[in-house]
């Protein structure tokens, strides 16, 4: 498997956990408030990489407020709107430095590739803090491992 294929894997299944989490948190009677706000930024944060990559973004917050329903809608147009990047990304792409500034006002550089995995494995902990969140509140929280998105198979 290419570089390419490995990373549109492993954004298939960031966009299926996100939907797992958010499902959770939609089931639950009892929806901790920080964990909301935790879902909200998951998205935020994955639109900000994705401005930052060059790819069309609506500017926002790192920390929004949104709604549930607010983010499931946003939600959905986040997938979209990484299928169409992935879709034009190419080998030549993935080592390619995106100069930036993060939300501390520090200068950085990085590669297409350092960044994606990035993405990945930040709203990773993210879930993980939802997750943590929705157990503590006595509620069920989304199974989503890797693994299991693959024995569903929503990655091929």
């Amino acid at each position: 498997m290419d570089m390419i294929e490995r990373l549109k894997r492993e954004l298939a299944y960031n966009a299926w956990a996100n939907q797992e989490a958010l499902r959770s948190l939609l089931a639950a009677r009892t929806k901790p408030e920080r964990a909301g706000a935790v879902m909200a930024h998951i998205i935020a944060a994955e639109w900000l990489w994705l401005r930052r990559l060059g790819h069309p973004a609506p500017a926002m917050d790192v920390w929004p407020t949104f709604s549930l329903a607010e983010c499931e809608e946003r939600l959905r147009e986040l997938g979209q709107a990484w299928q169409s990047y992935l879709d034009r990304l190419t080998p030549e792409s993935l080592d390619r430095e995106i100069a930036y500034v993060n939300s501390k006002g520090e200068r950085w550089a990085n590669t297409v590739t350092d960044i994606l995995t990035h993405v990945v494995l930040h709203s990773s902990y993210h879930r993980g803090q939802v997750a943590s969140l929705l157990g503590r509140a006595g509620e069920k929280a989304a199974y989503s491992d890797y693994i299991e998105c693959v024995r569903q198979g929503y990655v091929s």
